[in-house]
């Protein structure tokens, strides 16, 4: 009998403030995810590259810039990407991979003579399972994501870049 007149007392609707505040303290768990600023890293340089190995379905060849790779606040793992196709083209990226989503954001692409240029109206895209350059899904499922959540460190990214994932035992 107790417990209703405490119910009671609470559905009071001269006391909205009650209400309010659980409702208010009971969304805040749901707040909507913010991307934070990012800044554009410098250039990448050969001696800061670090291979990493995409499958036998390719020949080009895969770094990551070891000065740009950041985890940032909001759960976005930065870095900038460089591929050496097999036809001799270098492609150079900065990009941003949301592992919650399992998503992608390009945000600049680099140019022959070592600059940098913003992508226009960079979005976020969704990324599957290849067979033929998979190099994403290698960079999601063992360094940089762990399952949905990022790495918690560079320095975890950087080991399983020149490692491989540590066998959890």
């Amino acid at each position: 009998m107790a417990l209703l007149a405490g119910l009671a007392a609470c559905a009071d609707p001269s006391q909205p403030g009650k209400w309010q505040q659980w409702d208010v303290d009971f969304d805040e768990d749901k707040k909507p995810w913010k991307e934070i600023e990012s800044m554009m890293p410098p250039y990448p340089r050969p001696e800061h590259l670090v291979p990493f190995d995409a499958g036998g379905t390719t020949q080009h060849r895969f770094f990551i810039d070891a000065r740009s790779l950041s985890v940032g606040e909001d759960g976005v793992v930065r870095y900038t990407l460089l591929v050496r196709t097999a036809g001799g083209a270098t492609n150079v990226s900065f990009e941003g991979m949301r592992c919650e989503t399992r998503e992608l954001k390009y945000y600049a692409l680099g140019r022959a003579d070592g600059s940098w240029v913003r992508v226009r109206n960079p979005q976020w895209r969704r990324f599957e399972t290849q067979s033929i350059n998979r190099h994403y899904n290698v960079l999601y499922a063992g360094v940089l994501c762990l399952g949905k959540t990022p790495v918690e460190t560079t320095q975890e990214a950087l080991q399983r870049l020149k490692y491989g994932s540590p066998i959890i035992q």
